[in-house]
């Protein structure tokens, strides 16, 4: 995928998560990257010729399992596509790629608003797991 590719479906998270502040160059060409290499995938939605949802999956090794297993990084649908099943298009199209790389499990990280989404889709809750996180100041 192209950085020029990637432009539309980057605006729209640019616009969601970084209130509309753009990606650094060298983030957005490490991404093109990852994405080449195969470890990310970057997928989007369109309406009418407009994007308006993107998913951005990350591949991983999972020592434990002895295999590789998805981590759903970004989803995200334009609040004018929401209740259109853009977001559910999104996510089948997910768990399709999964299968074709032979990948049995998907993770996602939710907040509250959007865990009714996942769950409604047959996501569950990790019992016993928590996201643990740790902030540096450079």
């Amino acid at each position: 995928m192209s950085a020029e590719d990637m432009r539309e479906p980057l605006r729209l998270l640019e616009e969601f998560l970084r209130d509309g502040e753009p990606l650094p160059a060298a983030f957005i060409e490490r991404l093109r990257e990852s994405v080449e290499s195969g470890n990310t995938e970057i997928l989007d939605a369109s309406l009418q010729g407009e994007t308006v949802g993107v998913a951005v999956i990350s591949y991983r090794l999972n020592i434990a399992a002895g295999s590789r297993f998805a981590s759903i990084e970004d989803l995200y649908v334009c609040p004018k596509a929401r209740r259109k099943s853009v977001g559910r298009a999104l996510l089948e199209t997910v768990e399709e790629q999964c299968k074709t790389q032979g990948i049995s499990y998907i993770e996602v990280q939710s907040d509250d608003d959007s865990e009714v989404f996942y769950t409604a889709l047959g996501y569950e809750m990790e019992p016993g797991v928590s996201v643990l996180s740790r902030s540096y100041a450079f």
